[in-house]
């Protein structure tokens, strides 16, 4: 071969090779999260509805009409029912569904129900056996209390015949409607999915209870089928245009399974975005991985913004998390500080285009431990309603500057958050 020839030769080559690049470049960042997470082996479908549920009045009111209308089966798994008027609710109209022949299955988590300061008892769950009522608490806390820690079933999903599925961010508790004293108004919230994407939620819970329970509970009469939802008429609409065509994904987090999913997902998301982050997160402890892509993403123009809240319901956490959002203000990050109450929501916006709603916390607990379910929507409807929702949050916050900073900190207070970050991978 002539040099000439070797020349050309060698920048074809070179041209072929940026070719991925390019592909990539050219890519919008909702195309590239689901094929990123298509090869992690997150399953999308296309046929999906997706209803927000803002409110806790909102989801419980939305909840129980459906579950008033179940015909086959309930099943629900939560972190914890705590006992209090709003689950002694929710249990009645469970009794009645089992009275009426509608298999009604239940799990809780041992430590999410004590730590739970009104937690369900031996005897009433033996009073609810009684009354129909299959519940199950997955992995007792017991001695030895520190084998418990870790692990535990941070999952919020029910599913309704089969055909109707809920997720998100709240447990079962009167403070999703009330709030309480200490925190003040509890905000956060819940989706509820029809579509092929109840079959994956049906899955994820039936594998838990079949372990937990020690039964083979499987079988078609679960999954969604050739049934109408003609019966399901009592619920509020999905009022987009792409009602029943979104797209969606579940990511879902088991331990030693897909023990990286979650984080996968929000480095992606973060590292795809090419105009705009919208995030809100009660527990931002934040890994090394998600800092860096936040700091890149403000350093490539993308416009990133935070809301985190200034009560908190734990202690030492928030302190973690004001050091971060502190941190990230100073590399350009908009950081939204939410005073009426405690923002438990976990959910984030990339670029318009594509979200993700559910159970996962952005800390050590929720990356690396525990069981988790988000749903990620790929639909841009679905995306600015809730971009919306942010939006009108904001005046309900103060914006992080120097001077806010100042006056919201106090010398020991920000000491104590530096501290309390040298913690961040075990809080």
């Amino acid at each position: 071969m002539t040099e000439p020839s070797r020349i050309r030769s060698l920048l074809f080559s070179f041209l072929l090779s940026l070719l991925p690049l390019t592909s990539a470049f050219s890519q919008g960042s909702d195309s590239l999260i689901v094929q990123q997470m298509r090869n992690e082996g997150v399953a999308f479908s296309h046929n999906n509805s997706v209803v927000l549920l803002t409110t806790g009045q909102e989801k419980f009111d939305d909840l129980f009409s459906a579950i008033s209308r179940a015909r086959h089966s309930v099943h629900l798994e939560y972190f914890n029912f705590r006992n209090d008027s709003i689950a002694d609710r929710l249990f009645e109209l469970l009794v009645e569904k089992a009275n009426e022949g509608v298999k009604v299955r239940a799990l809780f988590d041992g430590f999410g129900n004590d730590s739970n300061n009104r937690p369900l008892k031996k005897s009433h769950l033996r009073t609810l056996r009684e009354r129909g009522i299959e519940i199950f608490e997955f992995d007792p806390v017991q001695f030895p209390w520190v084998n418990h820690v870790f692990h535990r079933d941070h999952r919020k999903i029910v599913v309704i015949d089969g055909n109707v599925a809920y997720t998100g961010g709240m447990n079962v508790a009167d403070y999703y409607i009330k709030g309480t004293e200490v925190v003040g108004s509890w905000r956060d919230m819940h989706c509820r999915i029809e579509g092929q994407e109840v079959n994956t939620l049906q899955a994820i819970f039936l594998k838990m209870w079949n372990k937990v329970a020690k039964q083979n509970v499987h079988g078609a009469e679960y999954y969604r089928g050739n049934d109408t939802l003609g019966y399901f008429d009592n619920l509020k609409p999905d009022t987009c245009s792409t009602a029943g065509k979104k797209m969606v994904g579940l990511l879902n987090r088991e331990p030693r399974i897909s023990n990286k999913i979650i984080r996968s997902f929000y480095t992606k998301a973060i590292n795809d975005s090419q105009d705009s982050i919208k995030l809100i997160n009660p527990y931002l402890t934040l890994n090394r991985a998600l800092k860096k892509a936040l700091r890149n993403a403000v350093r490539r123009g993308v416009k990133v913004e935070i809301m985190v809240s200034t009560h908190s319901d734990i202690p030492l956490t928030p302190d973690c998390v004001f050091y971060n959002v502190h941190k990230l203000m100073k590399h350009g990050v908009t950081v939204w500080m939410y005073e009426p109450g405690f923002h438990h929501t976990k959910v984030i916006m990339v670029d318009g285009k594509f979200c993700t709603i559910g159970s996962a916390n952005l800390n050590a607990r929720s990356l690396r431990f525990d069981y988790e379910a988000n749903a990620v929507i790929v639909d841009k409807e679905t995306t600015q309603q809730l971009s919306n929702l942010f939006d009108k949050d904001k005046s309900d916050c103060f914006k992080l500057t120097p001077e806010s900073w100042n006056k919201f900190r106090t010398p020991w207070q920000k000491f104590v958050g530096w501290f309390a970050h040298l913690l961040s991978p075990w809080l």
